[in-house]
């Protein structure tokens, strides 16, 4: 399937290590408190000098870059009535006119040097709350699906925050990623949307796993 031409611009590029953190008196480690550089090199596992400390819900090959869109930083300002500082999702990535509803699994970008794919939406963990101090946003988080998602590296480089992701290929446009969240998290009792959803080639294999595993109960 073709694509026509697609470029955004890269607003804030973010890495970070994993540090401790205290919310609401107790002390937990997470690498949610990135920072934002100039540039850094993407590898297969991810950007050099960027840590998660959760690894059953972040990093890995299928999860190495995390995009969450610009737009809904003002959603939740207006919703949450205060302001939200870059990157107070953990992204790595923030551009504007990528939402969930018109990126698709599988799309692959070029991203500076490097080369990147669509593989899975983000599973969305209580770190979001607890690091912008807002009880109630992971619950609204999952109910907009505005969760952002991952890529895989397809072919590592160096990145810089003037870096532009340009669309080079789309296989499939049924199923966007916030399709993809709404079966994950709402329509798991569909049989035939989940085997149809299995049948793309380029869908992370914890999601993959998560599915067949659903169909088998």
């Amino acid at each position: 399937m073709g694509c026509g031409i697609m470029e955004r611009k890269i607003i804030a590029l973010n890495i970070g290590r994993a540090g401790l953190h205290l919310w609401k008196g107790t002390t937990e480690k997470s690498a949610i408190g990135k920072k934002r550089v100039n540039e850094a090199h993407l590898t297969k596992n991810g950007f050099r000098g960027d840590f998660v400390a959760n690894r059953e819900v972040h990093g890995g090959p299928e999860r190495a870059v995390c995009l969450y869109p610009f737009e809904h930083y003002q959603q939740w300002e207006r919703e949450f009535n205060k302001s939200f500082q870059l990157p107070a999702f953990g992204e790595n990535v923030c551009v504007e006119n990528m939402l969930e509803r018109d990126v698709y699994i599988g799309d692959t970008y070029s991203f500076g040097e490097a080369i990147i794919q669509v593989s899975q939406g983000r599973i969305p963990c209580a770190t979001i709350s607890k690091h912008n101090r807002e009880d109630k946003l992971l619950k609204r988080v999952v109910e907009t699906g505005y969760t952002g998602y991952f890529f895989r590296v397809l072919q590592e480089g160096l990145v810089c925050e003037d870096s532009y992701l340009k669309l080079l290929d789309r296989t499939q446009e049924k199923f966007s990623v916030l399709t993809g969240n709404h079966i994950m998290f709402y329509n798991r009792q569909n049989r035939k949307v989940i085997e149809e959803f299995l049948e793309v080639e380029e869908l992370a294999e914890v999601w993959r796993v998560k599915f067949i595993n659903t169909l088998n109960e």
